[in-house]
């Protein structure tokens, strides 16, 4: 694969999972207290932990989605956001696993829903694409169109 094609990929793969991070972080640093409870519904951290997850998780989220899209810190954003995205995989598995019927939270809402309104299937998917994006990143940060490369060339990351 050339380095410019790779180059397109982490450009593409950066603005993806920058721009999913930042509006899933938006949609929900409104409403903290929706969210600690949308994470105590998963039922695997002590309650509150899970609140306090809650509330950090959409500043985090909104901190590594723009870091992304501005290409700055690319690898250890990428590397941060990629262990997220198993943590909501493992998460989102473990109550479907269980037998739990909770909305994720991934754009705000969360919590008990009835059965007929989980999705499990698709969210853990899209986690799975995302993560795919977060992975390249790891191993290839270098993209186009980033703070990185204006900042420190080229050399600071290398092929």
């Amino acid at each position: 694969m050339s380095t410019r094609v790779a180059d397109g990929l982490g450009l593409i793969a950066r603005l993806v999972l920058g721009a999913v991070f930042l509006v899933a972080g938006a949609l929900k640093v409104t409403t903290p207290e929706a969210l600690a409870t949308a994470t105590q519904a998963y039922q695997v951290l002590p309650h509150d932990l899970a609140a306090y997850v809650g509330y950090a998780l959409p500043i985090v989220e909104i901190i590594l989605g723009l870091l992304l899209i501005l290409g700055l810190f690319t690898r250890a954003s990428a590397v941060i956001t990629s262990l997220l995205l198993v943590a909501f995989i493992i998460g989102i598995a473990q109550a479907w696993a269980r037998g739990l019927t909770i909305d994720c939270g991934c754009f705000g809402g969360g919590g008990t829903v009835s059965a007929d309104q989980t999705s499990y299937l698709p969210r853990i998917l899209e986690d799975l694409g995302l993560l795919a994006c977060g992975v390249w990143l790891s191993w290839r940060p270098k993209s186009l169109f980033s703070l990185e490369r204006v900042l420190f060339g080229s050399a600071a990351q290398p092929t």
